[in-house]
């Protein structure tokens, strides 16, 4: 059974340089605010894999994965979506490494698991949210969903409101 937890010490390892734990863990994970709307993660508590791996000098190669679907508005058409990705994400923390080799979710020999999963998270979704890969959005004249309406569908143009002063000429 996973443990369910925020962050994970790495001390009690007691890893040395070369060795390598795998632990499955449950994190909790907020709703995400995009665009204005709210997208629920589910489950609430996603199962999670972290592998550690102790380098030499000292530092954590670490690894987090996992599968997350989000549940909310579609950002074209507004119906439901509920979309999943898998998350495959990497971390290295090198003391004294720069700043490249240090992890901003690594604090001494704690990780901040919840924080890493919803960045990652994150950065692994597109940048919209769609209930399908090939929505059609919302017709901008009726506002109806594109895809629940005929190929055929069409409104008549309003006139150009720039052409409005020809309508007062009068021919005799």
């Amino acid at each position: 059974m996973a443990a369910r937890t925020d962050t994970f010490d790495l001390a009690p390892l007691h890893l040395r340089a070369g060795e390598g734990r795998r632990m499955e863990l449950e994190v909790p994970m907020a709703p995400l605010q995009l665009g204005g709307d709210r997208y629920d993660v589910t489950p609430a508590r996603v199962p999670v894999v972290l592998d550690v791996s102790r380098m030499t000098g000292g530092g954590w190669s670490l690894r987090l994965r996992f599968h997350a679907d989000v549940h909310g508005p579609c950002m074209r058409c507004l119906a439901d979506a509920s979309p999943g990705w898998d998350v495959d994400a990497r971390e290295i923390e090198q003391a004294g490494g720069g700043p490249e080799l240090d992890s901003p979710y690594v604090l001494g020999e704690v990780v901040d698991v919840a924080a890493w999963a919803r960045d990652a998270l994150a950065l692994a979704m597109p940048q919209q949210v769609l209930c399908t890969p090939d929505c059609a959005g919302l017709c901008p004249e009726c506002g109806e969903r594109l895809d629940d309406l005929p190929p055929d569908h069409a409104h008549e143009r309003a006139p150009d409101p720039r052409w409005s002063v020809l309508n007062e000429l009068k021919f005799d």
